[in-house]
């Protein structure tokens, strides 16, 4: 028997705004494809049954991307009400069997899936060390065995993060304590959390191990994605196009169909199809599909699909379709 695969996305990724407006975050670009075009290529080695995309807000354009860029056997299952991620997998119960893996798409990791449908526990949870846990699910391990998870600890006293990668053997038995949950209205801060179900299983006698990853990059809010747009660009050496009287800093991304004219582009940036630099520097920034640039100095930058910046020396953050020309006014249609 195969895998099943259950990815959410129905949040709104107020912390992308503008980007999210227009756009779900999962389609946010970072070093030449969509964020979840990243997580997608990981699973290709993979034997999959079918992938559960739960969408939400715009998930259209989720299950366009995917049809045009991907084979897998796909389901979507939209989550109307945002009642948390726990909520989102109850949404997916009836299609859950057999063994599943969760993947959230915050997150750009590098781990060995391959391995998952023969490991002797009830579970994995993929983790990472950090240095401050407070804003993260942790982990508490006894004797090699998750005991218990903690939601965004006060202290630093476990600093195990869960990276938003889980993989369960038994889909139904989570399925039942996530019904559990719901039935009993047990919230955290208004929402059903994963990490409550799994703690529910914990306490039935599930074997959760943990694997460290080696990196794990965020791609939840706009300084998170430029830090994941460098990485991904140094470990792929990006991608380089001929330009007009240009200069290119690498690592860059720049698409096949986009325009570099008298401009200096780089390091750390990556450029999607049909943009227009012209007459510009720009650094450490993500431009969006279309969008034009003239006659600025960018660094630190995401700027949105359609998008238009003129004569701006700044650090922006321009959501789809707006204009900017700090000569003259903001106009954000």
């Amino acid at each position: 028997m195969g895998l099943k695969v259950v990815i959410p996305l129905a949040g709104f990724g107020t912390r992308l705004r503008p980007h999210t407006y227009t756009k779900p975050k999962p389609l946010v670009n970072v070093a030449g494809k969509p964020v979840l075009g990243h997580i997608l290529d990981k699973l290709q080695s993979l034997d999959i049954d079918e992938i559960i995309f739960i969408v939400g807000y715009l998930g259209e354009q989720i299950e366009a991307y995917v049809n045009k860029n991907y084979q897998f056997p796909a389901r979507y299952v939209e989550q109307k009400e945002l009642l948390g991620q726990a909520h989102a997998l109850y949404l997916a119960r009836d299609y859950m069997t057999g063994p599943v893996l969760i993947i959230f798409v915050d997150t750009i990791f590098e781990a060995d899936l391959n391995e998952l449908l023969t490991i002797p526990h009830d579970g994995l949870l993929y983790v990472k060390e950090v240095e401050d846990p407070r804003r993260f699910g942790v982990a508490v391990l006894e004797n090699g065995y998750v005991t218990r998870l903690i939601e965004k600890p006060s202290t630093f006293e476990h600093n195990l993060a869960v990276i938003g990668v889980y993989f369960v053997k038994d889909s139904r038995w989570l399925a039942s304590c996530i019904e559990q949950l719901i039935r009993e209205k047990r919230q955290t801060k208004g929402e059903y959390y994963l990490a409550d179900a799994l703690q529910l299983m914990i306490d039935q006698g599930a074997k959760f191990a943990t694997q460290r990853v080696e990196v794990w990059e965020d791609c939840g809010k706009p300084e998170t994605v430029l830090h994941t747009n460098r990485y991904l660009l140094e470990t792929t050496g990006g991608q380089k196009i001929e330009t007009e009287n240009s200069v290119l800093v690498p690592p860059v991304y720049i698409a096949r169909s986009a325009r570099i004219v008298n401009s200096i582009v780089g390091p750390y940036v990556t450029i999607a199809d049909d943009a227009v630099i012209r007459n510009a520097i720009i650094k450490d920034s993500i431009v969006n599909e279309g969008a034009i640039i003239e006659e600025a100095m960018l660094s630190g930058s995401l700027i949105g699909s359609h998008a238009h910046v003129r004569r701006a020396f700044e650090q922006l953050n321009v959501g789809d379709s707006s204009q900017v020309d700090i000569a003259g006014s903001n106009n954000h249609e």
